[in-house]
């Protein structure tokens, strides 16, 4: 497990254990269906459109974390639907 470091990190850097796991695309249009891939993505590195800083809002990181749960459920599910 990483330790954080007293200079600031992206979101995206704090899930590096499953970064490249997830479609983050598909996390982004099925849980922010209001928001756009693109900004979805911009805030997981912490920018903003323009390449200023844009980090996720309070709610947006609550929104994000339970949607973490509920995706790490449904595969739970679906291991267990598994015939062996």
């Amino acid at each position: 497990m990483k330790t954080k470091t007293l200079r600031q990190t992206s979101l995206f850097n704090e899930l590096d254990d499953i970064v490249s796991e997830i479609s983050w695309g598909e996390i982004a249009e099925y849980y922010f269906p209001d928001k756009s891939v693109t900004w979805f993505y911009n805030k997981l590195r912490g920018v903003d459109g323009n390449g200023g800083k844009g980090e996720f809002t309070l709610g947006e990181k609550i929104q994000l974390r339970n949607a973490l749960f509920d995706f790490s459920e449904r595969v739970r599910k679906a291991a267990e639907n598994i015939t062996i």
